[in-house]
């Protein structure tokens, strides 16, 4: 992984206006996070609807947050389905930032 910064380079007002699609708007519609020690990991309901979402999210993010690695796992027998998101030393913070931006657990 290269030595990208840990930051977003959308503007403020770029980032408000697409908030819902982006890495905060996607996991504030999750129903458990923990933290890693390199990132953080939400759970979803298994629905297409948040596979399609998560997809979305992550072609958007890839582009504003360059530093990001994106892992989905769908579980058997319709299991619920995770996204972990893990990056470079700093990430985590990053990441906890935007939990408590969206006020979700951790």
């Amino acid at each position: 992984m290269s030595n990208r910064p840990i930051a977003c380079t959308l503007d403020p007002a770029a980032l408000a206006s697409r908030r819902d699609t982006l890495l905060p708007g996607v996991i504030a519609r999750a129903y458990s996070a923990e933290l890693l020690p390199e990132g953080a990991r939400w759970r979803f309901q298994p629905s297409s609807d948040h596979m399609l979402g998560l997809a979305t999210m992550i072609d958007a993010e890839r582009r504003c947050c360059p530093f990001l690695r994106f892992e989905i796992v769908a579980e058997a027998d319709n299991g619920p389905v995770w996204l972990e998101v893990t990056g470079p030393v700093g990430t985590r913070a990053f990441l906890e930032r935007l939990q408590v931006a969206t006020n979700r657990p951790r």
